[in-house]
């Protein structure tokens, strides 16, 4: 016992570093992250990720719902949870004249869950909030000037460290939290490149770092009808969070010199201008059927108030940034299938999922929505240790986002995933005879 505490231990310092690494040199080469605050991660962990991402009226003692913090009552009242997650994409990026590919691979998230009291728990993860990460080239012609070479890059993201707990109301009823504290540094630079030697150029890099708190909220109902069958309800709101701001803004400007490095002029510097950025509310609800505890479906909808979105800085005579954000609706719906969950035998009770997933989309360029669809489908597979069970969990995900109107940008992808969780039991109760 002692030695897969300390194993446990280890797996999770070293994924930590591991992860931390990934994150801080994001790139996910999508042109659509470089609107509001990057690609919101809207993913849940791996199991419910097979099944389109549905969590809302989802609970278990086998893994940790961080999408529904309520779900947390579901943990064994002797044991310890730990999931540790990892996933590979390969995107595909597409427009009328030119097509753009590649890979990208990182950890997902780190969480852990805990037993307070009876009717308490508590959980804390680490998980991706947004990113960004693209590279765009775009060229204009001017009059009596030529061509000019636009060049846009952004990198970086948002990261939640939250601390969850849940507690049981009265039978069926239960009510969560995770106050999560936000953090993270979100960089562009813009580059204008004129035709002609001795002219003059500009760079304009800009590095936003971000801290501030961020709280969601969640309720979960579970009844039973009947002998077999199990009906569940969820609803989850996250607040309208501000989150502080500091700018660092840095204006060069240089010349295309004939065979030799350019030289960096500063023609304007802004060093820790403070800001504020608001991050919109949203509210889902969720509902969930349970057969024999062979059968799982689900179905969630949500609502992102993204138009109320903005970025203002102190003492700038700039308005605030909106990015032409919009409202979105999003559905999941899922399913899981397991043959015979009493069973001993290792085929007889591995978790068959599926899901899929559905939003109208939050960004908007040239007044279309930037729509996206995904399907996914994945297996469980158990294991059992004297005092402890675990489950490895794959993942397979299409996804599509965007469209090819109006010299708009396709973006597909195609997402592996890989889980571990770990049910440890770390509380014996001990009879004295």
């Amino acid at each position: 016992m002692l030695k897969n505490k300390v194993f446990l231990i280890i797996c999770i310092s070293l994924f930590t570093l591991i992860w931390t690494g990934c994150f801080a040199q994001n790139e996910i080469s999508s042109p659509y992250s470089r609107y509001g605050i990057g690609l919101v991660n809207n993913t849940s962990n791996m199991t419910l990720a097979s099944m389109g991402n549905v969590s809302y009226a989802m609970q278990s003692n086998d893994y940790i719902n961080f999408r529904n913090p309520a779900s947390y009552v579901a943990f064994d009242s002797l044991s310890f949870v730990g999931d540790i997650a990892f996933n590979i994409s390969s995107i595909h990026l597409k427009t009328t004249a030119l097509t753009q590919k590649g890979t990208i691979g990182r950890l997902g998230y780190i969480t852990i869950g805990l037993p307070v009291t009876k009717h308490w728990r508590t959980s804390v993860g680490f998980i991706p909030f947004s990113d960004r990460g693209y590279n765009i080239t775009d060229v204009q012609t001017l009059p009596e000037i030529g061509n000019v070479n636009y060049k846009y890059s952004g990198t970086g993201g948002l990261m939640q460290l939250y601390w969850g707990n849940a507690f049981k109301l009265c039978k069926g009823l239960s009510f969560g939290f995770n106050l999560s504290y936000l953090f993270g540094t979100l960089s562009s630079t813009r580059y204008e490149e004129f035709g002609g030697d001795y002219y003059y150029n500009y760079r304009i890099a800009q590095n936003d770092y971000a801290d501030g708190i961020y709280i969601q909220a969640g309720l979960q109902y579970k009844v039973n009808i009947g002998e077999f069958h199990k009906l569940g309800i969820g609803a989850v709101y996250e607040n309208s969070a501000y989150v502080w701001m500091k700018r660092n803004l840095l204006v060069n400007r240089y010349v295309n010199e004939y065979n030799s490095v350019n030289t960096y002029d500063t023609a304007y510097a802004v060093l820790n201008q403070k800001g504020s950025m608001r991050i919109p509310q949203s509210v889902g609800g969720g509902l969930s059927y349970s057969y024999k505890d062979k059968l799982l479906v689900g179905v969630d909808v949500t609502w992102q108030n993204w138009q109320k979105y903005s970025l203002k800085w102190k003492n700038s005579t700039t308005a605030a940034s909106v990015d032409s954000l919009k409202d979105a609706i999003v559905i999941n719906a899922g399913l899981q299938f397991i043959p015979d969950p009493s069973s001993g035998k290792f085929g007889k009770n591995i978790a068959f999922r599926i899901g899929t997933r559905f939003s109208t989309g939050y960004i908007q360029i040239r007044d279309i929505p930037i729509s996206e669809f995904s399907i996914s489908a994945g297996i469980g597979l158990p294991f059992k240790t004297f005092n402890s069970k675990c489950s490895l969990n794959l993942l397979l995900e299409y996804g599509s986002m965007g469209n090819l109107k109006n010299d708009l940008i396709r973006q597909n992808y195609v997402k592996i995933g890989l889980n571990l969780v770990l049910v440890e039991r770390w509380y014996q109760r001990v009879k004295l005879e």
